[in-house]
């Protein structure tokens, strides 16, 4: 507990503070301005799934009983992989390597809007939606298809590449889409193993694939 502890308090240092050490100024402007966009997102984000779903989020702040050990293994690298699309960002801003035309920060918020707010959709309308991978026994684990279930299997971490991909439109770096396609790439990992153990495990979903073929976009995967 302790060591995960100093980890959590390792990367949300690296996450606020990385970019503007990189950038090598504290005022950086678009540092700022992609904090306050994400600051705003997360907490519109919660009220809506609190209004909809508060249990939820209680359960979320633990880890269930159960969780695959390959899914911890999968979050202790996702979130150091997320901080570095800010970060390589911020080494753009310093040496100009890649620098984007500023019009192109509206593409970034969209992305960033679109993404939490699929994200808000699906843990609104999904009970089982909690942080890691398990087939949640106690809770009469079930298959849910409404809302953006309908479309897609996974539509919670389609928010997360969405986040992902808009964080260099926003911090105006071409460079960051370099650990940005790496988070996606993560991303698709974790998506192919939660679709096996819920094909293997879950009661009902292999039908529910059969009729939502796509993981995570429509017509191609």
């Amino acid at each position: 507990m302790v060591a995960y502890t100093v980890w959590v308090g390792a990367v949300f240092l690296a996450w606020l503070g990385g970019p503007f050490l990189a950038a090598g100024r504290a005022g950086w402007l678009e540092g700022w301005a992609y904090f306050a966009a994400l600051a705003a997102a997360l907490v519109l984000h919660r009220r809506y799934v609190a209004g909809r779903n508060p249990e939820l989020l209680r359960r979320r702040e633990k880890m269930g009983e159960g969780t695959r050990r390959w899914d911890i293994a999968w979050n202790v690298g996702f979130w150091p992989l997320m901080a570095s699309v800010a970060i390589v960002a911020g080494f753009d801003e310093r040496l100009g390597w890649m620098p984007m035309t500023g019009w192109l920060w509206l593409a970034g918020l969209l992305l960033l809007a679109g993404g939490f707010g699929l994200s808000a959709w699906a843990m609104a309308v999904n009970p089982h939606f909690e942080g890691t991978v398990r087939i949640q026994k106690e809770r009469d684990h079930r298959v849910i298809d409404v809302g953006p279930y309908r479309r897609v299997r996974h539509p919670g971490y389609v928010g997360l590449a969405l986040w992902a991909l808009g964080t260099p439109f926003l911090l105006l770096s071409w460079s960051a889409f370099v650990p940005a396609f790496s988070v996606v790439g993560w991303i698709a990992l974790r998506t192919a193993l939660e679709d096996r153990t819920l094909r293997d495990e879950l009661s009902g979903y292999r039908d529910y694939a059969s009729r939502v073929r796509f993981r995570l976009v429509p017509g191609l995967w």
